[in-house]
C-alpha cells in the first residue's frame, strides 16, 4: 500500500517496538543492521532517499542494511489502497503530484496514463537477481530503477526495460550472471521470503525500516520520516552510535554517491533545494560536475 505522510505520521515520535533478535547481529561488525522493506514502485521510497542516503554517508560503517522487497503491485485486479483512493492505474498520478509537491523531489506522473506498469513483481524480482551478487549491486541496480519509472517514466514492468538498466550498469552487475538469476528458482524464493518476512512483521505498507542494536529492542519505522526523527530512532535504541562524519561539499557529496538531486543535497548540508541547485549549477558551469535533466552528476 502505498501511503501518505498523515497515516503514517502516528509513529513518528514513538516507534514501534518489534522483537530483539541479539543472536543475529551480535557478530555484526556494525553498531546497527536495517532492514528496508521497499518496492521500486514506491514513491514515497524514492521520496525518502535523500534522508536514507544521508543517514548511510554520515553513519558509514556503523550502519549494515539489507534490502527487502515488499512486492507492492501484483497485478491491478489484486491492488487496492483505500486510504488514497487508488484502485486503477490512472488514479496514481495524483498521489505522485502530492509526493512531489511536499518532497521536493522530481516525480513525473504521466507514466500512468501513457504507459502505466500492470505490476510490481517484474522489479522486484530484478532486484532480488541483483542481490544475489550482494546488497551494494543491489542498491545500484534498485536505485536505478526507481529513476527510471519516477523520472523517466519508464515502465519497470517490462522485462527489456529492466534488461537495458541492467546493462546501463554493466559496469557495477555481471551481465550474466544477472540474466542466470532472473530466472533462477532461487531468486523467486528469495522474494517470496521478503514478502513472508514483511507480513510476519506486520508491516503491508513501504517504505518500512526495522533498525536492529547489537544489543537490545529494536524499532520499526513505517511511512515518510525527516531525518530528524531516523536520527532519534538510532540514538533510542544504540546511544553510544555517533555519525562518523558530516558533508560539507557539494562536489564531494555528489562524487560519492556518483548521481543526486537537487534535493538530496539540500537534505545533507541543510539547505533550501533552491540554494542546493544554485550550488549544484554553479559546479557545473565551473566544470566539476555535469547535469542531465533533473540529475547532477561527477565528470
Amino acid at each position: 500500500m502505498v501511503l501518505s505522510p498523515e497515516a503514517t505520521s502516528e509513529t513518528t515520535d514513538n516507534p514501534l517496538q518489534v522483537p530483539s533478535e541479539t543472536e543475529a547481529v551480535e557478530s555484526m561488525p556494525s553498531d546497527i543492521e536495517i532492514t528496508y522493506y521497499t518496492d521500486p514502485l514506491c514513491s514515497w521510497s524514492w521520496a525518502i532517499e535523500p534522508q536514507w542516503r544521508r543517514l548511510r554517508y554520515e553513519f558509514g560503517d556503523r550502519l549494515q542494511w539489507r534490502y527487502a522487497m515488499g512486492g507492492l503491485i501484483p497485478d491491478w485486479q489484486k491492488f487496492s489502497d483505500p486510504l488514497n483512493d487508488i484502485c486503477r492505474p490512472v488514479q496514481m498520478g495524483p498521489l505522485w503530484v502530492q509526493i512531489r509537491d511536499i518532497t521536493g523531489m522530481p516525480v513525473r506522473e504521466g507514466i500512468w496514463v501513457e504507459d502505466p506498469p500492470n505490476s510490481s513483481y517484474p522489479a522486484c524480482l530484478a532486484v532480488k537477481a541483483a542481490q544475489q551478487q550482494g546488497n551494494t549491486v543491489a542498491e545500484v541496480y534498485l536505485r536505478r530503477l526507481r529513476e527510471a519509472v519516477m523520472v523517466e517514466q519508464r515502465n519497470i514492468a517490462r522485462d527489456e526495460v529492466l534488461w537495458e538498466l541492467a546493462e546501463e550498469l554493466s559496469g557495477a552487475i555481471d551481465l550474466g550472471q544477472f540474466q542466470e538469476d532472473l530466472d533462477s528458482a532461487e531468486t523467486v524464493e528469495a522474494f517470496r521470503e521478503d514478502i513472508k518476512d514483511m507480513r510476519y512483521r506486520g508491516s503491508g505498507r513501504f517504505p518500512a525500516l526495522i533498525l536492529r542494536p547489537r544489543n537490545g529492542r529494536a524499532v520499526l519505522l513505517v511511512g515518510f520520516r525527516p531525518y530528524k526523527v531516523l536520527r532519534d530512532a538510532i540514538a533510542h535504541i544504540s546511544p553510544e552510535t555517533e555519525p562518523q562524519r558530516s558533508a560539507t561539499d557539494a562536489i564531494a557529496y555528489t562524487t560519492y554517491w556518483g548521481r543526486i538531486t537537487a534535493p538530496e543535497l539540500a537534505e545533507a548540508l541543510n539547505l533550501q533545494t533552491s540554494d542546493a541547485r544554485q550550488k549544484l549549477d554553479d559546479a557545473v558551469q565551473e566544470g566539476h560536475l555535469a547535469r542531465s535533466g533533473e540529475f547532477y552528476r561527477e565528470r
